[in-house]
């Protein structure tokens, strides 16, 4: 709902490909998905140096910490947009806030009995019971 909301009538870039890209691709004048592995209508990741540098708001997935790009991704957000940075794997540590983050979305295991087992019956991240999701603002 946040980049949604932040989102509308704005050009966009997200780095992932998140479930709610139709809703956010409605709201916003332009958005470009950047993605290692695209779907239709998405881009290569590789052009993300273009598709960054012209965003007023910036959604990154927790991802890019464990494929170690993250401090270049950020290095590539222009000064005043604002950036996101969202997603399971996401850490929620406000040292972000020190490198350009205004927002981080992550998850947080409230009942790890409950998460355990769901995880141990191969439930996806949507199925998994027993998190919270929370934001951190700048």
């Amino acid at each position: 709902d946040l980049l949604i909301e932040r989102g509308r009538g704005r050009r966009v870039a997200m780095v992932g490909h998140f479930p709610f890209v139709p809703a956010l691709r409605e709201a916003a004048a332009h958005l470009s998905v950047l993605e290692l592995h695209p779907q239709p209508g998405d881009i290569p990741a590789e052009e993300a140096e273009l598709a960054l540098s012209r965003a007023e708001v910036i959604a990154i997935t927790g991802s890019a910490f464990i494929n170690h790009t993250l401090e270049r991704l950020l290095s590539l957000c222009p000064a005043d947009s604002f950036v996101v940075v969202l997603g399971p794997t996401t850490p929620l540590s406000t040292v972000l806030f020190d490198h350009g983050v205004d927002v981080v979305s992550g998850t947080r295991v409230a009942d790890p009995e409950l998460a355990l087992r769901c995880l141990s019956q191969g439930a996806t991240f949507r199925q998994i019971r027993g998190t919270r999701r929370l934001t951190l603002e700048r």
